[in-house]
């Protein structure tokens, strides 16, 4: 015990013996060496790279949230660290975020998701009784009365079944509960339809008809689906009218390389803001029997028609005015979303298709197909249901949530018209009326020079204009060619969504830096 002491005083210990008589730091310092004399390895590749990744995932582009808004981003992280700029905020005119752009929520659908979300509140005198009716309803058709229980894959029966009110009251058509499915917002409707579209190989692959300009979701899922895009031009000399002589030379054309199978139509339009003729919805659909193609008609802009002379028809509509030879026969998918029109409800995600005249051996497979995903979110369905559910004449709500709506779209056309006049003063810019939608998607001149300084900067000219815009403005806006355009040609896509003020800013900033690039680059 005191030799034990002594060597503790001295920091020192005996050595213990390990199992096999040798004492542990021995065996430490041999184990040490070992590895030493091991050669060293380089580190572990990455599996996942850009080589070995999908490369139809690589190739997906979105250039409402592309570049130009990353760069938007990065410039309002400068200003937050107070790094000086000729402006003081970011306006993002990039995107058809209404409520962003300050618009305000319509009352009666957030009463109605409010009661929804916290069923207590349905004691409250603060309540109207024709919003606690409703949301009753979509409680009963949720399991344990709550929004955060799994919904059919479908979709809420009885939501199913207002929206098949809703589109038998627009188009004095009935509409079976059965053909509607509840979606993740109408871009889920889209990708989903394709993905049950898209097949073959070779000259046999499905080719899909995309309007150009177009809304990117498209050639993005077809990207991803590893489909073929095939590109029909809208008439911009015609306020970006469609053809179906385009139609048919598309269609020819692509038949050496793919089957062209898929008609997409975006109506309103999107950039565009056309709203196509009833004629013009026959001649499509014709064309449709004829070829034998699917059709799908994006109408997410169906309330956003402001120019007097022009109407939304819906295609299921003139699909069943034609007569029993195309409305038996034709494949249409519609679809509609909380997102746009006067609602901009873009964060609940709520939309649905209705999908007719489809294969009941096909109508398993898509339900199939929606049932891996569970179901869209419960909130988007029942903030869906409010859209094609509103208040009526003579309930309490009526007469609020009328003037909501009328205001909302009333300021729409009025900042539709303002932007339009404002762009038309502009030297080297034209703008076609913006008969509906939320954007305006103006041709600008580039002239040679500024062309020849994308090249160097490897950009595409348009996208050089608007990244010149965003660094001298802090105006983000969507360069064309992130949405297509004839060769030669330049626009770029911007929302009429700020407030009127702020819409009359935006627009005399970029009335003067056009003209400042053009004296820069002439």
């Amino acid at each position: 015990m005191q030799r034990a002491a002594v060597l503790m005083r001295r920091g020192s210990c005996p050595r213990a013996s390990g199992p096999w008589g040798r004492s542990h730091s021995s065996a430490a310092a041999e184990a040490s060496a070992a590895l030493k004399v091991r050669p060293e390895r380089s580190p572990r590749d990455r599996i996942l790279t850009l080589e070995s990744m999908n490369p139809q995932v690589k190739a997906v582009e979105y250039a409402v949230r592309g570049p130009i808004v990353l760069k938007a981003g990065e410039i309002e992280m400068e200003l937050q660290r107070g790094i000086k700029k000729p402006f003081t905020e970011v306006i993002r005119a990039n995107i058809g975020d209404a409520h962003a752009m300050g618009q305000q929520p319509i009352t009666f659908l957030r009463q109605v998701m409010a009661l929804c979300t916290y069923p207590n509140l349905l004691s409250s005198a603060s309540f109207p009784e024709d919003a606690k009716k409703r949301a009753r309803r979509i409680l009963q058709a949720c399991g344990g009365n709550s929004l955060g229980s799994y919904s059919a894959s479908q979709g809420v029966n009885c939501i199913r079944e207002d929206v098949a009110a809703f589109i038998t009251r627009r188009d004095g058509v009935p509409a079976d509960p059965d053909n509607i499915y509840l979606t993740t917002g109408a871009s889920d409707g889209i990708s989903t339809i394709l993905k049950l579209l898209v097949s073959g190989g070779g000259k046999s692959r499905t080719g899909v008809l995309i309007p150009i300009p177009q809304y990117p979701l498209y050639s993005a899922v077809i990207s991803e689906l590893d489909a073929v895009q095939v590109n029909y031009y809208l008439d911009e000399e015609n306020c970006w009218a469609l053809n179906v002589d385009e139609l048919r030379r598309a269609v020819r054309q692509a038949k050496d390389h793919c089957d062209p199978k898929v008609l997409c139509i975006i109506n309103p339009g999107n950039p565009t803001g056309q709203v196509q003729s009833r004629k013009c919805i026959e001649d499509v659909i014709h064309f449709a029997w004829e070829e034998k193609l699917f059709l799908l008609a994006d109408e997410v802009y169906q309330d956003n028609v402001y120019s007097p002379d022009c109407r939304f028809h819906s295609f299921k509509k003139v699909l069943y005015q034609m007569g029993q030879e195309y409305s038996s026969n034709v494949e249409l998918a519609s679809f509609h979303s909380t997102s746009k029109g006067y609602m901009g409800e873009c964060g609940y995600r709520g939309g649905y298709m209705e999908v007719i005249n489809l294969h009941p051996e096909i109508k398993g497979q898509l339900v199939k197909l929606l049932s891996v995903r569970l179901c869209p979110p419960v909130s988007g369905q029942a903030a869906m249901d409010i859209v094609v559910n509103p208040p009526v004449p003579g309930e309490e709500s009526f007469e609020q949530f009328s003037r909501e709506k009328e205001s909302v779209l009333g300021n729409l056309a009025k900042k539709a018209k303002l932007t339009e006049d404002l762009f038309n003063q502009v030297p080297g810019i034209q703008c076609n009326p913006l008969q509906g939608a939320m954007y305006a998607f103006p041709r600008i001149l580039i002239p040679a020079k500024a062309v020849e300084a994308a090249q160097a900067h490897k950009m595409a000219p348009d996208m050089f204009y608007c990244m010149k815009l965003l660094e001298e403005t802090g105006i983000c806006v969507v360069p064309g060619s992130g949405f297509g355009q004839r060769e030669g040609t330049y626009h770029f896509r911007m929302t009429i969504l700020p407030p009127v003020e702020k819409l009359k800013t935006v627009l005399h900033k970029v009335k003067d830096f056009h003209l400042k690039f053009l004296e820069k680059y002439a």
